[in-house]
Protein backbone atom coordinates (compact mmCIF):
# COMPACT_ATOMS: atom_id res chain seq x y z
CA UNK A 1 0.00 0.00 0.00
CA UNK A 2 0.80 3.72 -0.74
CA UNK A 3 0.29 4.42 3.29
CA UNK A 4 2.97 2.39 3.92
CA UNK A 5 5.64 2.72 1.92
CA UNK A 6 8.89 4.49 2.37
CA UNK A 7 9.15 8.82 2.61
CA UNK A 8 10.13 8.44 -0.72
CA UNK A 9 7.51 6.09 -1.80
CA UNK A 10 5.28 8.78 -0.30
CA UNK A 11 7.21 11.46 -1.64
CA UNK A 12 6.84 10.21 -5.42
CA UNK A 13 2.58 9.62 -4.58
CA UNK A 14 2.62 13.11 -3.38
CA UNK A 15 4.65 13.80 -7.01
CA UNK A 16 2.41 12.20 -9.22
CA UNK A 17 -0.39 13.50 -7.75
CA UNK A 18 0.40 17.11 -7.80
CA UNK A 19 1.89 16.66 -11.29
CA UNK A 20 -2.07 15.68 -12.33
CA UNK A 21 -0.80 12.21 -13.28
CA UNK A 22 -2.93 9.54 -10.34
CA UNK A 23 -5.05 10.87 -7.17
CA UNK A 24 -3.08 9.74 -3.94
CA UNK A 25 -6.10 8.01 -2.76
CA UNK A 26 -6.84 6.35 -6.42
CA UNK A 27 -3.12 5.61 -6.49
CA UNK A 28 -3.45 3.45 -2.86
CA UNK A 29 -6.24 1.13 -4.75
CA UNK A 30 -4.38 0.78 -7.53
CA UNK A 31 -0.92 -0.15 -6.07
CA UNK A 32 -2.90 -2.42 -3.50
CA UNK A 33 -4.55 -4.56 -6.55
CA UNK A 34 -1.67 -3.99 -8.97
CA UNK A 35 1.56 -5.30 -7.11
CA UNK A 36 1.09 -8.84 -6.33
CA UNK A 37 0.03 -9.31 -9.97
CA UNK A 38 2.94 -7.34 -11.37
CA UNK A 39 5.06 -9.75 -9.23
CA UNK A 40 3.21 -12.92 -10.11
CA UNK A 41 3.75 -12.12 -13.72
CA UNK A 42 7.49 -11.53 -13.18
CA UNK A 43 7.88 -15.01 -11.59
CA UNK A 44 5.87 -16.58 -14.26
CA UNK A 45 7.71 -15.05 -17.49
CA UNK A 46 10.72 -15.64 -15.32
CA UNK A 47 10.50 -19.36 -16.02
CA UNK A 48 11.03 -19.43 -20.09
CA UNK A 49 13.24 -16.03 -20.01
CA UNK A 50 15.41 -18.67 -17.38
CA UNK A 51 15.70 -21.13 -19.87
CA UNK A 52 16.23 -18.97 -22.90
CA UNK A 53 18.98 -17.82 -21.27
CA UNK A 54 20.92 -20.26 -19.33
CA UNK A 55 20.51 -23.13 -22.63
CA UNK A 56 21.89 -20.05 -24.60
CA UNK A 57 24.90 -20.00 -22.26
CA UNK A 58 25.50 -23.73 -21.98
CA UNK A 59 24.02 -24.87 -25.53
CA UNK A 60 24.41 -21.79 -28.19
CA UNK A 61 22.01 -20.02 -30.92
CA UNK A 62 20.61 -23.04 -32.21
CA UNK A 63 19.15 -24.06 -29.23
CA UNK A 64 17.53 -20.70 -28.19
CA UNK A 65 15.76 -20.85 -31.97
CA UNK A 66 14.96 -24.25 -31.07
CA UNK A 67 13.00 -23.17 -27.24
CA UNK A 68 11.45 -20.36 -29.28
CA UNK A 69 9.31 -22.43 -31.34
CA UNK A 70 8.92 -25.10 -28.60
CA UNK A 71 7.73 -22.22 -26.17
CA UNK A 72 5.38 -21.43 -28.78
CA UNK A 73 3.31 -24.93 -28.80
CA UNK A 74 3.52 -24.54 -25.14
CA UNK A 75 2.17 -21.08 -25.00
CA UNK A 76 -1.19 -22.19 -27.62
CA UNK A 77 -2.00 -24.86 -24.99
CA UNK A 78 -1.40 -22.42 -21.84
CA UNK A 79 -3.93 -20.24 -23.28
CA UNK A 80 -6.34 -22.27 -23.64
CA UNK A 81 -5.84 -23.20 -19.61
CA UNK A 82 -5.41 -18.89 -19.52
CA UNK A 83 -9.04 -18.68 -21.27
CA UNK A 84 -10.65 -21.55 -18.56
CA UNK A 85 -8.54 -19.33 -15.87
CA UNK A 86 -10.75 -16.68 -16.44
CA UNK A 87 -13.86 -17.94 -16.53
CA UNK A 88 -13.64 -20.27 -13.37
CA UNK A 89 -12.50 -16.77 -12.37
CA UNK A 90 -15.51 -14.97 -13.85
CA UNK A 91 -18.16 -17.75 -12.00
CA UNK A 92 -15.89 -18.11 -8.56
CA UNK A 93 -15.86 -14.89 -7.94
CA UNK A 94 -19.88 -14.10 -8.79
CA UNK A 95 -20.87 -17.36 -6.67
CA UNK A 96 -18.69 -16.09 -3.82
CA UNK A 97 -20.02 -12.65 -4.05
CA UNK A 98 -23.12 -14.10 -3.76
CA UNK A 99 -22.75 -16.43 -0.49
CA UNK A 100 -22.67 -19.37 -2.85
CA UNK A 101 -19.57 -21.19 -1.36
CA UNK A 102 -20.98 -24.27 -2.35
CA UNK A 103 -21.42 -23.49 -6.31
CA UNK A 104 -18.30 -21.57 -6.18
CA UNK A 105 -15.94 -24.96 -5.25
CA UNK A 106 -18.48 -26.96 -7.93
CA UNK A 107 -17.27 -24.46 -10.69
CA UNK A 108 -13.48 -25.08 -9.17
CA UNK A 109 -13.94 -28.66 -9.13
CA UNK A 110 -15.76 -28.70 -12.51
CA UNK A 111 -12.87 -26.51 -14.14
CA UNK A 112 -10.31 -29.25 -12.97
CA UNK A 113 -11.50 -31.72 -14.30
CA UNK A 114 -12.21 -29.97 -17.44
CA UNK A 115 -8.21 -29.29 -17.36
CA UNK A 116 -7.40 -32.19 -16.91
CA UNK A 117 -9.11 -33.58 -19.97
CA UNK A 118 -7.49 -31.04 -22.35
CA UNK A 119 -4.27 -31.98 -20.38
CA UNK A 120 -4.79 -35.79 -21.46
CA UNK A 121 -5.38 -34.36 -25.05
CA UNK A 122 -2.46 -31.99 -25.48
CA UNK A 123 0.24 -33.65 -23.77
CA UNK A 124 0.93 -37.28 -25.61
CA UNK A 125 0.24 -34.93 -28.31
CA UNK A 126 3.08 -32.66 -27.70
CA UNK A 127 5.56 -35.84 -26.39
CA UNK A 128 4.65 -37.89 -29.20
CA UNK A 129 5.05 -35.48 -32.24
CA UNK A 130 7.48 -32.90 -30.28
CA UNK A 131 10.08 -33.20 -33.58
CA UNK A 132 7.10 -33.38 -36.13
CA UNK A 133 5.87 -29.88 -35.00
CA UNK A 134 9.07 -28.30 -34.49
CA UNK A 135 9.60 -28.98 -38.17
CA UNK A 136 6.30 -27.84 -39.14
CA UNK A 137 8.12 -24.70 -38.31
CA UNK A 138 12.00 -25.01 -38.66
CA UNK A 139 13.89 -26.73 -41.34
CA UNK A 140 17.39 -26.53 -39.56
CA UNK A 141 18.05 -30.26 -38.04
CA UNK A 142 19.65 -28.78 -34.90
CA UNK A 143 17.29 -26.27 -34.26
CA UNK A 144 14.56 -29.07 -34.53
CA UNK A 145 16.19 -31.65 -32.70
CA UNK A 146 16.90 -28.94 -29.80
CA UNK A 147 13.19 -27.90 -29.64
CA UNK A 148 11.93 -31.44 -29.88
CA UNK A 149 13.75 -32.46 -27.11
CA UNK A 150 12.65 -29.53 -24.67
CA UNK A 151 8.95 -30.06 -26.09
CA UNK A 152 8.89 -33.15 -25.09
CA UNK A 153 10.51 -33.10 -21.42
CA UNK A 154 8.36 -30.00 -21.03
CA UNK A 155 4.68 -30.78 -22.27
CA UNK A 156 4.53 -33.05 -19.51
CA UNK A 157 4.13 -29.80 -16.89
CA UNK A 158 1.10 -28.52 -18.89
CA UNK A 159 -1.02 -30.88 -16.58
CA UNK A 160 0.70 -29.02 -13.74
CA UNK A 161 0.59 -25.21 -15.46
CA UNK A 162 -3.25 -26.02 -15.79
CA UNK A 163 -3.53 -26.76 -12.07
CA UNK A 164 -1.92 -23.78 -11.22
CA UNK A 165 -3.92 -21.20 -13.51
CA UNK A 166 -7.32 -22.33 -12.08
CA UNK A 167 -5.54 -22.28 -9.01
CA UNK A 168 -4.75 -18.89 -8.98
CA UNK A 169 -7.75 -17.37 -10.39
CA UNK A 170 -10.18 -19.15 -7.75
CA UNK A 171 -7.57 -17.27 -4.98
CA UNK A 172 -8.17 -14.19 -7.12
CA UNK A 173 -11.71 -14.69 -7.12
CA UNK A 174 -12.29 -14.53 -3.25
CA UNK A 175 -9.86 -11.70 -2.93
CA UNK A 176 -6.60 -12.94 -2.63
CA UNK A 177 -3.71 -12.42 -5.33
CA UNK A 178 -1.02 -12.15 -2.72
CA UNK A 179 -0.89 -16.38 -1.82
CA UNK A 180 -0.93 -17.00 -5.73
CA UNK A 181 2.25 -14.66 -5.79
CA UNK A 182 3.96 -15.89 -3.34
CA UNK A 183 3.36 -19.81 -4.37
CA UNK A 184 4.75 -18.75 -8.34
CA UNK A 185 7.21 -16.39 -6.66
CA UNK A 186 8.66 -19.74 -5.19
CA UNK A 187 8.50 -21.73 -8.15
CA UNK A 188 10.27 -19.33 -10.03
CA UNK A 189 12.97 -19.29 -7.94
CA UNK A 190 12.98 -22.88 -7.88
CA UNK A 191 12.85 -23.20 -11.49
CA UNK A 192 16.27 -21.10 -11.44
CA UNK A 193 17.91 -23.23 -9.14
CA UNK A 194 16.56 -26.53 -10.47
CA UNK A 195 17.70 -25.31 -14.88
CA UNK A 196 21.26 -24.25 -13.52
CA UNK A 197 21.87 -27.41 -11.79
CA UNK A 198 20.65 -29.83 -14.34
CA UNK A 199 22.23 -28.02 -17.19
CA UNK A 200 25.53 -26.41 -15.89
CA UNK A 201 25.72 -29.31 -13.35
CA UNK A 202 24.55 -32.79 -14.97
CA UNK A 203 25.27 -31.34 -18.71
CA UNK A 204 21.39 -31.92 -19.40
CA UNK A 205 21.81 -28.89 -21.89
CA UNK A 206 17.55 -28.39 -23.19
CA UNK A 207 16.15 -31.34 -21.42
CA UNK A 208 17.90 -30.32 -18.10
CA UNK A 209 16.15 -27.21 -18.39
CA UNK A 210 12.35 -28.36 -19.49
CA UNK A 211 13.21 -30.36 -16.44
CA UNK A 212 13.94 -27.41 -14.42
CA UNK A 213 10.59 -26.43 -15.47
CA UNK A 214 8.46 -29.04 -15.16
CA UNK A 215 9.38 -30.06 -11.77
CA UNK A 216 9.21 -25.98 -10.76
CA UNK A 217 5.35 -26.04 -12.07
CA UNK A 218 4.76 -29.17 -10.54
CA UNK A 219 5.89 -28.17 -6.82
CA UNK A 220 3.63 -25.05 -7.23
CA UNK A 221 0.47 -27.43 -8.43
CA UNK A 222 1.10 -29.42 -4.98
CA UNK A 223 0.80 -26.02 -2.91
CA UNK A 224 -1.99 -24.88 -4.73
CA UNK A 225 -3.85 -27.98 -4.29
CA UNK A 226 -2.74 -28.35 -0.60
CA UNK A 227 -4.94 -25.07 -0.29
CA UNK A 228 -7.88 -26.05 -2.25
CA UNK A 229 -8.33 -29.30 -1.05
CA UNK A 230 -9.06 -28.25 2.24
CA UNK A 231 -5.49 -29.29 3.84
CA UNK A 232 -4.22 -25.81 5.01
CA UNK A 233 -7.33 -24.88 6.98
CA UNK A 234 -5.24 -23.87 9.97
CA UNK A 235 -2.86 -21.51 7.85
CA UNK A 236 -2.75 -18.04 6.64
CA UNK A 237 -2.75 -19.72 2.87
CA UNK A 238 -5.78 -21.26 2.88
CA UNK A 239 -8.59 -20.64 0.45
CA UNK A 240 -12.18 -20.13 1.45
CA UNK A 241 -12.86 -22.47 -1.10
CA UNK A 242 -11.85 -25.90 -0.99
CA UNK A 243 -12.73 -29.10 -2.82
CA UNK A 244 -13.37 -32.37 -0.76
CA UNK A 245 -14.88 -35.74 -1.69
CA UNK A 246 -17.91 -35.00 -1.76
CA UNK A 247 -17.71 -32.64 -5.05
CA UNK A 248 -19.28 -33.64 -7.81
CA UNK A 249 -19.93 -32.78 -11.58
CA UNK A 250 -23.33 -30.69 -12.24
CA UNK A 251 -24.42 -30.33 -15.91
CA UNK A 252 -26.02 -26.70 -15.42
CA UNK A 253 -22.17 -25.46 -13.94
CA UNK A 254 -20.52 -27.35 -16.27
CA UNK A 255 -22.15 -25.62 -19.44
CA UNK A 256 -21.53 -22.19 -17.55
CA UNK A 257 -18.12 -22.78 -17.55
CA UNK A 258 -17.47 -23.73 -21.02
CA UNK A 259 -19.82 -21.34 -22.24
CA UNK A 260 -18.15 -17.91 -20.32
CA UNK A 261 -14.99 -19.74 -21.05
CA UNK A 262 -14.72 -20.38 -24.49
CA UNK A 263 -14.43 -16.71 -25.57
CA UNK A 264 -11.93 -16.44 -24.08
CA UNK A 265 -10.33 -19.32 -24.79
CA UNK A 266 -10.98 -18.62 -28.55
CA UNK A 267 -9.25 -14.86 -27.92
CA UNK A 268 -6.10 -16.54 -26.36
CA UNK A 269 -5.68 -19.12 -28.91
CA UNK A 270 -5.80 -16.71 -31.92
CA UNK A 271 -3.25 -14.74 -30.15
CA UNK A 272 -0.98 -17.91 -29.78
CA UNK A 273 -1.54 -19.19 -33.20
CA UNK A 274 -0.16 -15.99 -34.91
CA UNK A 275 3.23 -16.88 -33.31
CA UNK A 276 4.02 -19.64 -35.96
CA UNK A 277 3.64 -18.16 -39.19
CA UNK A 278 5.80 -15.15 -37.77
CA UNK A 279 8.33 -17.81 -36.81
CA UNK A 280 7.75 -19.78 -39.91
CA UNK A 281 8.72 -16.26 -41.64
CA UNK A 282 11.84 -15.69 -39.39
CA UNK A 283 13.13 -19.02 -40.37
CA UNK A 284 13.52 -18.10 -43.63
CA UNK A 285 16.28 -15.80 -42.44
CA UNK A 286 18.07 -18.32 -40.34
CA UNK A 287 18.47 -19.69 -37.35
CA UNK A 288 19.90 -16.44 -35.89
CA UNK A 289 16.81 -14.58 -37.13
CA UNK A 290 14.63 -16.78 -34.86
CA UNK A 291 16.37 -16.27 -31.82
CA UNK A 292 16.47 -12.70 -32.21
CA UNK A 293 13.02 -13.13 -32.17
CA UNK A 294 12.51 -14.99 -30.08
CA UNK A 295 14.32 -13.36 -27.09
CA UNK A 296 12.54 -9.88 -28.33
CA UNK A 297 9.68 -11.45 -27.47
CA UNK A 298 10.37 -12.82 -24.17
CA UNK A 299 11.45 -9.75 -23.18
CA UNK A 300 8.57 -8.25 -23.45
CA UNK A 301 6.42 -10.59 -22.16
CA UNK A 302 8.83 -10.14 -18.92
CA UNK A 303 8.36 -6.26 -19.45
CA UNK A 304 4.42 -7.07 -19.77
CA UNK A 305 4.44 -8.60 -16.14
CA UNK A 306 3.06 -4.57 -15.19
CA UNK A 307 0.58 -5.10 -17.37
CA UNK A 308 -0.79 -8.20 -15.18
CA UNK A 309 -1.37 -5.65 -12.47
CA UNK A 310 -2.82 -2.48 -14.18
CA UNK A 311 -5.01 -4.15 -16.33
CA UNK A 312 -6.79 -6.47 -13.45
CA UNK A 313 -6.57 -2.52 -11.46
CA UNK A 314 -8.52 -0.67 -14.34
CA UNK A 315 -10.95 -3.73 -14.88
CA UNK A 316 -11.79 -4.16 -11.20
CA UNK A 317 -11.47 -0.28 -10.21
CA UNK A 318 -13.51 0.82 -13.25
CA UNK A 319 -16.16 -2.31 -12.43
CA UNK A 320 -16.75 -0.94 -9.02
CA UNK A 321 -17.22 2.38 -9.55
CA UNK A 322 -19.74 1.81 -12.68
CA UNK A 323 -21.36 -0.90 -10.63
CA UNK A 324 -21.96 1.90 -8.13
CA UNK A 325 -23.09 4.57 -10.94
CA UNK A 326 -20.57 6.60 -11.01
CA UNK A 327 -19.11 6.95 -14.67
CA UNK A 328 -17.07 10.19 -13.68
CA UNK A 329 -15.10 7.96 -11.35
CA UNK A 330 -14.77 4.78 -13.58
CA UNK A 331 -13.32 7.91 -16.09
CA UNK A 332 -11.27 9.09 -13.52
CA UNK A 333 -9.26 5.58 -12.91
CA UNK A 334 -9.15 4.55 -16.53
CA UNK A 335 -7.56 7.67 -17.68
CA UNK A 336 -4.95 7.82 -14.44
CA UNK A 337 -3.94 4.03 -14.77
CA UNK A 338 -3.36 4.55 -18.06
CA UNK A 339 -0.97 7.60 -17.67
CA UNK A 340 0.87 5.72 -15.37
CA UNK A 341 1.33 3.07 -16.90
CA UNK A 342 2.82 4.54 -19.36
CA UNK A 343 5.43 6.20 -17.25
CA UNK A 344 6.32 3.70 -15.25
CA UNK A 345 6.60 1.33 -19.15
CA UNK A 346 8.77 4.64 -20.46
CA UNK A 347 10.95 4.03 -18.09
CA UNK A 348 11.32 0.22 -17.89
CA UNK A 349 11.51 0.25 -21.87
CA UNK A 350 14.43 3.23 -21.57
CA UNK A 351 16.37 0.73 -18.84
CA UNK A 352 16.02 -2.37 -21.43
CA UNK A 353 16.55 -0.05 -24.42
CA UNK A 354 20.05 1.24 -23.21
CA UNK A 355 21.03 -2.62 -22.09
CA UNK A 356 20.09 -4.42 -25.50
CA UNK A 357 22.82 -5.37 -26.21
CA UNK A 358 24.32 -6.52 -22.91
CA UNK A 359 21.08 -8.27 -22.25
CA UNK A 360 21.11 -9.99 -25.51
CA UNK A 361 24.55 -11.19 -25.01
CA UNK A 362 23.35 -13.21 -22.21
CA UNK A 363 21.09 -15.38 -24.47
CA UNK A 364 23.09 -15.62 -28.06
CA UNK A 365 26.71 -16.13 -29.22
CA UNK A 366 28.76 -13.04 -30.09
CA UNK A 367 27.61 -13.62 -34.10
CA UNK A 368 23.82 -12.52 -32.75
CA UNK A 369 24.68 -10.33 -30.46
CA UNK A 370 24.24 -6.92 -33.03
CA UNK A 371 20.75 -8.67 -34.09
CA UNK A 372 19.00 -9.14 -31.28
CA UNK A 373 20.34 -6.06 -29.46
CA UNK A 374 18.06 -4.45 -32.35
CA UNK A 375 14.96 -6.88 -32.08
CA UNK A 376 15.28 -6.54 -28.18
CA UNK A 377 14.93 -2.51 -28.45
CA UNK A 378 11.96 -2.86 -30.79
CA UNK A 379 10.31 -5.04 -28.71
CA UNK A 380 11.16 -2.81 -25.29
CA UNK A 381 9.39 -0.24 -27.40
CA UNK A 382 5.85 -1.94 -29.03
CA UNK A 383 5.87 -3.11 -24.79
CA UNK A 384 4.80 0.72 -24.17
CA UNK A 385 2.22 0.39 -26.25
CA UNK A 386 1.12 -2.71 -24.60
CA UNK A 387 1.55 -1.10 -21.53
CA UNK A 388 -1.20 1.68 -22.55
CA UNK A 389 -3.33 -0.73 -24.36
CA UNK A 390 -3.44 -3.23 -21.01
CA UNK A 391 -5.15 -0.68 -19.02
CA UNK A 392 -7.31 0.96 -21.33
CA UNK A 393 -8.35 -2.83 -22.17
CA UNK A 394 -8.90 -3.73 -18.49
CA UNK A 395 -11.08 -0.47 -18.49
CA UNK A 396 -13.18 -1.84 -21.38
CA UNK A 397 -13.21 -5.31 -19.67
CA UNK A 398 -14.40 -4.06 -16.60
CA UNK A 399 -17.59 -2.41 -18.39
CA UNK A 400 -18.33 -5.16 -20.33
CA UNK A 401 -17.35 -3.90 -23.14
CA UNK A 402 -15.62 -6.95 -24.62
CA UNK A 403 -15.92 -7.40 -27.79
CA UNK A 404 -13.82 -4.86 -28.97
CA UNK A 405 -10.42 -5.70 -27.77
CA UNK A 406 -11.17 -8.89 -28.97
CA UNK A 407 -11.23 -7.42 -32.59
CA UNK A 408 -8.78 -5.15 -32.04
CA UNK A 409 -6.52 -7.58 -31.24
CA UNK A 410 -6.92 -9.84 -34.18
CA UNK A 411 -6.75 -6.73 -36.37
CA UNK A 412 -2.95 -6.18 -35.06
CA UNK A 413 -1.84 -9.83 -35.36
CA UNK A 414 -3.35 -11.24 -38.80
CA UNK A 415 -4.08 -7.46 -40.61
CA UNK A 416 -1.64 -5.99 -39.53
CA UNK A 417 1.38 -7.52 -38.27
CA UNK A 418 1.34 -11.14 -40.29
CA UNK A 419 1.28 -9.05 -43.51
CA UNK A 420 4.26 -6.58 -42.96
CA UNK A 421 6.78 -9.69 -41.77
CA UNK A 422 5.32 -11.24 -44.99
CA UNK A 423 6.32 -8.19 -46.81
CA UNK A 424 9.79 -8.91 -45.56
CA UNK A 425 9.89 -12.64 -47.84
CA UNK A 426 9.37 -10.79 -51.29
CA UNK A 427 11.07 -7.36 -50.78
CA UNK A 428 14.42 -5.81 -50.23
CA UNK A 429 13.43 -5.31 -46.20
CA UNK A 430 14.26 -8.73 -45.27
CA UNK A 431 13.85 -9.35 -41.56
CA UNK A 432 13.80 -5.77 -40.98
CA UNK A 433 9.98 -6.40 -41.77
CA UNK A 434 9.54 -8.09 -38.64
CA UNK A 435 10.51 -5.18 -36.40
CA UNK A 436 7.38 -3.33 -38.21
CA UNK A 437 5.79 -6.61 -37.23
CA UNK A 438 6.70 -6.46 -33.64
CA UNK A 439 5.38 -2.76 -33.36
CA UNK A 440 2.41 -3.05 -35.34
CA UNK A 441 0.80 -5.79 -33.36
CA UNK A 442 0.76 -3.60 -30.14
CA UNK A 443 0.52 -0.18 -31.34
CA UNK A 444 -2.57 -0.87 -33.69
CA UNK A 445 -4.41 -1.95 -30.29
CA UNK A 446 -4.10 0.67 -28.30
CA UNK A 447 -4.54 2.80 -30.66
CA UNK A 448 -7.99 1.17 -31.63
CA UNK A 449 -9.04 0.60 -27.96
CA UNK A 450 -7.83 4.48 -27.20
CA UNK A 451 -10.56 5.48 -29.81
CA UNK A 452 -12.71 3.38 -28.32
CA UNK A 453 -12.29 4.80 -24.55
CA UNK A 454 -12.01 8.24 -25.81
CA UNK A 455 -15.84 7.87 -27.39
CA UNK A 456 -16.72 6.85 -24.00
CA UNK A 457 -19.00 3.96 -25.60
CA UNK A 458 -17.71 1.28 -22.96
CA UNK A 459 -19.90 3.71 -20.36
CA UNK A 460 -23.24 3.27 -22.30
CA UNK A 461 -22.83 -0.55 -22.38
CA UNK A 462 -21.68 -0.67 -18.80
CA UNK A 463 -25.33 0.24 -18.38
CA UNK A 464 -26.95 -3.25 -19.18
CA UNK A 465 -24.71 -5.03 -16.86
CA UNK A 466 -25.08 -2.95 -14.02
CA UNK A 467 -26.94 -4.64 -11.02
CA UNK A 468 -30.64 -3.53 -10.08
CA UNK A 469 -31.17 -2.53 -6.57
CA UNK A 470 -32.22 -5.00 -4.57
CA UNK A 471 -35.70 -5.97 -4.46
CA UNK A 472 -35.95 -6.52 -0.85
CA UNK A 473 -34.87 -2.94 -0.08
Amino acid sequence: MVSTLTPIGIFLATLLDRAGVIDQTRLRATVDLAWPRIITGFAIMSKRTVDLAIVGIAVGTDAVAGLTIANAFWMVAKFIFIGLAGGTLSLVSQNYGGDRTDRATTVVYISFILSIGIGIIVVPAFVLAATDLVALVEENPAVVSLGAAYLAVVAPGLFFEGINMIGSRTYAGVGDTVTPMLFRATGAVLNIILSIVLVFGTGLGVVGAALGTTIATAVVAIAFGWGLTGRNDNSWTACPISIDHTATLELDLTREVIEVSAPLIARRVAQGIVVFPLLAIASTFGPVTVAAVGVARQIRELLNSFTWGFSIASSTLVGQALGGGNESLATDYGREITLLSFIIYLGATSIVVAFARPIASVFVGVDAVALTATFVSVAALSAIATGIDGSVTGVLRGAGDTRVPFLTTLTGLYVVALPIAWAGTVTSFGSTALLGALLAEKVVPMILNGARFNTGTWKRVSRSYRPGPDPSD
